[in-house]
Parts: structure tokens; sequence; C-alpha cells
């Protein structure tokens, strides 16, 4: 395995984030490798795709602060510097991308299930960071 320099865990702050962080901080650790964590808030006319009449920017920015909260404490429980924790708004996939590259890092983390079939092998979002990725990616198979 190459040694890498700058790790960045992409999170989706549900359960399994934990598992994937610890495993990015383990890589981390071994390489002596800088680590940074990533959560990215999907804006929710994406969701609803504009279709509601109704100014979601107050739900949106509380999503904001629910993620900057929860991403502060998985950086607590991992010692990941609060300067290496970033929340960001946009497209999940392409925000991830846009972060690494400009990080400099050399490997993505990403959390995936373990579904069956070659087609659900990975989510969406982890197939999108693979596919897409200008470094390697490791996908970390969490528990169901």
């Amino acid at each position: 395995m190459s040694q890498y320099t700058h790790v960045l865990a992409a999170v989706d702050l549900t359960e399994e984030a934990q598992q994937v962080a610890r495993r990015a901080a383990a890589l981390a650790q071994a390489s002596n490798a800088k680590l940074s964590l990533v959560h990215v808030v999907e804006p929710l006319t994406f969701a609803y795709g504009g279709d509601i009449p109704v100014d979601l920017s107050e739900i949106q920015q509380q999503l904001q602060q629910q993620a900057t909260q929860q991403l502060q404490a998985l950086g607590d429980s991992i010692q990941v510097d609060e300067a290496n924790r970033h929340v960001l708004t946009g497209s999940a996939v392409t925000e991830i991308h846009d972060i690494a590259e400009e990080l400099g890092a050399d490997l993505v983390v990403v959390g995936s299930h373990g579904r069956k079939g070659l087609a659900l092998l990975l989510g969406s979002t982890a197939n999108g960071v693979l596919h897409g990725a200008r470094c390697d990616v490791l996908a970390v198979r969490v528990a169901d």
C-alpha cells in the first residue's frame, strides 16, 4: 500500500459514519497523513425540485447547523482538528470531488452498504465518488 499524505473521509452522518471515520483515521495514522472530514448537505430544492412554493431557507440553515454539530462531535471523537472539518452544500459527488482536489487529498474514504448484486455494490454517492475521483477511493463496507 502506498503512503498517503492526506486522507479525506466523506461521511453522511448516519450511525455508520463512525465506522467510516474510524477506518479513515486508522489509515491516516498508519501513513502519518493529514485527515479531513467532509459532509455535504444537499439543498432541499434538489429533493423537491423547486415545486414547493415555500421558502425553505430557514429549514436549510437548520440542516446546516445540525450537520455542523454532528460533524464536530464526530471530529472530536477521532481527534480531527476543527480546521479540517468541512460542511458543504450542493451535490454530494461534485462537492466531494471538488474538496478532495482543493485539499490535495490522495485518498477519499466513503461508506458503502454491502447489498446483493453488482449494481447495488455501491450506493449512488459512493459510486459517483469512485468514478469521478482523481485520487484513490476506499469504499468501507458498513454494517446494515
